[in-house]
């Protein structure tokens, strides 16, 4: 044996020299083979999106919810479950500051003193405002019996002059966050019948709120008249028919979209449908409050 190795080891060192370097060639040039099942490690991707929003509701009672007998908040909270559900979002933090019965310069009143409100604001990816019912509500009870269309046209321009400061408050807060600005409706037929203009003046009042919102940057006006007034299956002027043998100044005229105590707010079918107006308005400007970066 030793004769052998004496004879032959140096043939055998280069023959094993060959082998492991072939080996080794091998291994280098040939791919490893990928588990069938992986290997259990997810693949992080980028998410250009935020994963949580803040939203922050300021204004009257629309944004309070009176009339939600759910007492939840009315539309806000609707919209903030349709965004993350639509969205896919880890979740939607709401603010929600709307005080009933508050006029425009009630609001500002309330967003120059109360901190919490400033921090909402300052915070806020959406925010809503609701304004104008009170202020026209101001105007009809103010002479409620001599009232005409022309009644309106100097406190409509003094209220033109609180959203605009409203506005600019908001924006000392956050410069960058979309505001949408809901209209109001008309549930005034329900307790002035006799004003037969009404549903004009009505509509004249949310253009001057439009006005001025699509003045101010990155703000959008929701109109929700058309959707409410006439309730659910244009209902508006149907007399319920217990009320059929009566004078027509005793009619119960119905509508189905608000609140039974006081046929003014409204109730949950209305705040859904009112939910759906502003959470539509939010998707066609998705870019301005989603991706990352849009604060």
């Amino acid at each position: 044996m030793k004769l052998f190795f004496k004879k032959n080891g140096a043939s055998l060192g280069l023959f094993i020299l060959t082998i492991i370097g072939v080996f080794l060639v091998l291994i280098v040039a040939v791919p490893k083979a990928k588990p069938i099942l992986g290997t259990g490690a997810k693949q992080t991707v980028k998410s250009e999106t935020k994963e949580v929003i803040r939203y922050t509701a300021i204004g009257d009672s629309l944004t309070e919810g009176i009339g939600d007998l759910t007492n939840s908040g009315g539309f806000v909270p609707l919209v903030a479950n349709d965004l993350q559900e639509q969205y896919h979002l880890n979740g939607v933090q709401t603010d929600n500051f709307g005080k009933n019965g508050d006029r425009s310069d009630q609001i500002l009143k309330r967003i120059k003193k109360n901190k919490d409100i400033q921090k909402g604001l300052a915070s806020a990816d959406l925010i809503t405002l609701t304004v104008g019912g009170n202020d026209l509500m101001k105007v009809i009870k103010g002479d409620v019996f001599r009232l005409t269309k022309d009644s309106f046209k100097k406190p409509l321009k003094s209220y033109q002059k609180e959203v605009e400061k409203l506005l600019t408050e908001i924006r000392k807060y956050n410069e960058e966050a979309p505001i949408y600005v809901l209209g109001i409706y008309n549930p005034f037929y329900l307790y002035f019948p006799d004003i037969t203009e009404m549903q004009e003046i009505v509509d004249n009042w949310n253009d001057g709120t439009k006005e001025i919102v699509t003045a101010e940057k990155n703000a959008y006006f929701i109109p929700i008249n058309d959707l409410l007034y006439k309730g659910i299956g244009d209902q508006v002027g149907i007399v319920s028919s217990e009320a059929t043998a009566t004078s027509s100044s005793e009619h119960d005229i119905k509508n189905n979209a608000l609140y039974e105590e006081d046929h003014f707010h409204p109730n949950n079918l209305g705040y859904q449908i009112m939910a759906s107006a502003v959470r539509d308005e939010m998707a066609k400007t998705q870019d301005k409050w989603l991706k990352k970066g849009s604060e």
